[in-house]
């Protein structure tokens, strides 16, 4: 097959790949139906935990939380629903459920040096995760310049021969990692359809059909 042909036949390939991504609003992305860590963190825990106020251990502090991450997640959950020292029961909010309590400490604790999962709620359905959400979580720490030979986003080049194999191929080695990547992009929570939209996600941007 010349070079031109076999140009022309990725061309073919990546547009038939190319697939319509369903719109997720922003309240169908909190998982549940409830609010994210990154959200009651926001909302609540930021007041102490952002500078460190009454002894709180501060965001971002991986000496302050590693002792704290010993205790796991059902230790620390229970000091928070409970109180401890100067923070009062559900950190002064009683309309912070317990589950967004756990997604809390978790986003605390992730953003201080831990690699938790994220809880889910066993009792409520869960709303699938869109692509572009999970890209800009997670993806765009490689993706976005290329890190240890992962494709840019937007790299048209860089993808169609990625696709030449067809998308579950594709789906299939971000899922279970690929080179430098890790399974599912280093977020173990992401369910095969979220890894899968996530990927068709980052492969459209690359791949713009010129009319």
């Amino acid at each position: 097959m010349s070079s031109i042909n076999a140009s022309k036949h990725l061309i073919t390939v990546a547009v038939g790949l190319v697939v319509a991504m369903p719109a997720t609003s922003g309240a169908a992305q909190a998982r549940g139906g409830q609010r994210s860590g990154k959200e009651v963190v926001a909302a609540v825990c930021s007041a102490c935990h952002e500078k460190g106020v009454n002894g709180a251990p501060r965001i971002g502090d991986k000496k302050a939380w590693s002792q704290r991450e010993a205790k796991g997640l059902g230790g620390l959950t229970h000091s928070a629903l409970n109180g401890i020292r100067k923070m009062p029961a559900h950190g002064g909010n009683p309309n912070v459920s317990d589950y967004e309590i756990e997604r809390a400490i978790t986003y605390m604790v992730n953003q201080s040096g831990g690699h938790w999962a994220e809880p889910t709620d066993k009792a409520s359905k869960i709303v699938p995760r869109s692509g572009e959400s999970i890209v800009k979580a997670q993806c765009v720490n490689c993706h976005k310049e290329g890190l240890n030979g992962a494709p840019k986003i937007g790299d048209r080049a860089a993808w169609i021969p990625r696709g030449a194999h067809g998308m579950d191929a594709l789906v299939s080695s971000a899922i279970h990692g690929h080179g430098g990547m890790p399974a599912r992009g280093g977020m173990a929570d992401l369910t095969d359809a979220e890894m899968r939209s996530a990927v068709i996600y980052m492969f459209n941007q690359g791949i713009t059909v010129v009319k």
